[in-house]
């Protein structure tokens, strides 16, 4: 028996969040190589909406050990998140997506919360997102920064990364289309 850690509010109604079935009745487990068709799914509405940026499937199987998915009592996966080291102190939380009809029920808590404790375990102290949902990740912790978060001679280290979230983060002018209104959020854990 899953013991409670908590009860948070997520509508009108509260939901009790267990540490094996943490939101209206999901589980959030490490993602398996036979979900990434299913967060491909999920992701692709969002990227068409220019909210995520789109990645190939290929690129999901590379990186699915970053992702945790929220899985339904149907088992089907109604969420998924990652997060993805970007230095020896900080990570980024990406790729946050919940299943239309799941919106707004405690998923995407439920997820973000299974990587903060994700980037804890690996001694992370720092987590970064790029976002439109300002709202979410201000209730979560998250606070926005305009300013460099990362030294100089880190900047130039991180430059050499050949990955799309990297320089994103960088605030490169290759990506600036995927970038455009989107805020940049830091949180201290």
């Amino acid at each position: 028996m899953p013991r409670i850690e908590r009860v948070i509010t997520v509508s009108a109604e509260p939901v009790v969040v267990e540490s094996a079935e943490p939101a209206g009745g999901v589980t959030v487990r490490r993602a398996r190589t036979g979900d990434v068709p299913r967060i491909q799914q999920l992701v692709e509405p969002l990227v068409m909406e220019g909210i995520l940026l789109g990645k190939d499937l290929v690129v999901l199987y590379e990186n699915v050990q970053e992702f945790r998915v929220a899985v339904d009592a149907s088992g089907e996966v109604v969420g998924c998140g990652a997060l993805h080291v970007m230095w020896e102190d900080l990570g980024e939380i990406r790729t946050l997506a919940a299943a239309p009809h799941t919106r707004g029920t405690g998923v995407g808590h439920a997820i973000l919360e299974r990587l903060e404790d994700d980037a804890r375990e690996l001694g992370l102290s720092r987590l970064f997102c790029l976002t439109f949902e300002v709202g979410f990740f201000s209730r979560h912790g998250y606070h926005e920064v305009a300013e460099s978060i990362i030294a100089q001679e880190i900047y130039y280290e991180m430059l050499r990364s050949h990955d799309e979230g990297i320089a994103e983060f960088l605030d490169l002018s290759r990506v600036k289309p995927n970038t455009l209104g989107n805020t940049r959020m830091l949180k201290a854990l």
